[in-house]
């Protein structure tokens, strides 16, 4: 069946082959992208979770349909992952002081549009190689490409309310999260070309480089709280010697 500009849908091997292997792309990459969604919509009154959840993976895969059409070139010039990576490390340690269960932090996630900033702001740095792989899959049919970006929404969707509600009862999945992030930074920083270029980093170097970011949003998140924490007690002091 030919759609015209959007592609064409068949039932042969080349189509059925393409449309199997976005599927399975999409599984298996929705992972990092529920991480993002639960730990952003984790600090929302639980009545407003869905919307923070529906709304922030539509926002974010509308940006990544126009965002596929660039991404192959994009990818090639040095500095976009580097930066990316960067922005997902913030984004890793704000999310985890965001759903840190201590009291008496600071946390800034307190509205839907405020989630879905953070969401769209991680899904569209930690996406380029997810974008990549779909665009890859769909050989230029822009009917396979549009169908495997917005089969995401519900991957996403459901694999984010899941991971929230768990988070609410586990709150050792915040660490979890918080380290898949810093992994996934991580990985975008030392696979960046210009990096790349200078240390043409093997398997073991990437492997520590991800190791190191993941245990080191960690830590860089309980150090912020700690800082939290001692300011707000030194305020409290502040009021109550007044």
């Amino acid at each position: 069946m030919d759609l015209g500009i959007f592609g064409s849908i068949g039932f042969d091997l080349h189509f059925l082959s393409a449309l199997l292997s976005i599927v399975l792309i999409d599984l298996i990459l929705a992972g990092d992208n529920a991480v993002v969604i639960a730990m952003a919509v984790r600090s929302l009154p639980s009545e407003q979770r869905k919307k923070g959840i529906f709304y922030g993976a539509g926002a974010a895969v509308l940006l990544r349909v126009v965002a596929t059409f660039f991404v192959s070139q994009l990818l090639m010039i040095s500095f976009i992952k580097l930066v990316g990576g960067i922005v997902i490390l913030w984004v890793a340690v704000k999310l985890f002081i965001e759903g840190s269960p201590e009291e008496n932090i600071e946390r800034e996630v307190a509205s839907i549009a405020q989630a879905v900033k953070i969401i769209v702001i991680a899904d569209i740095s930690m996406s380029i190689d997810n974008m990549l792989a779909v665009g890859g899959a769909s050989h230029g049919n822009m009917f396979l490409l549009l169908f495997g970006l917005g089969l995401s929404i519900p991957f996403v969707v459901l694999t984010s309310n899941l991971l929230s509600m768990l988070m609410d009862k586990y709150p050792v999945i915040i660490y979890i999260g918080a380290a898949v992030l810093g992994k996934v930074g991580g990985e975008m920083i030392i696979t960046d070309p210009f990096i790349v270029n200078i240390l043409k980093p093997g398997k073991p170097l990437i492997y520590s480089v991800e190791v190191l970011f993941a245990a080191g949003v960690i830590i860089a998140g309980k150090l912020r709280m700690k800082r939290q924490i001692s300011r707000a007690e030194k305020e409290e002091h502040v009021h109550e010697g007044g």
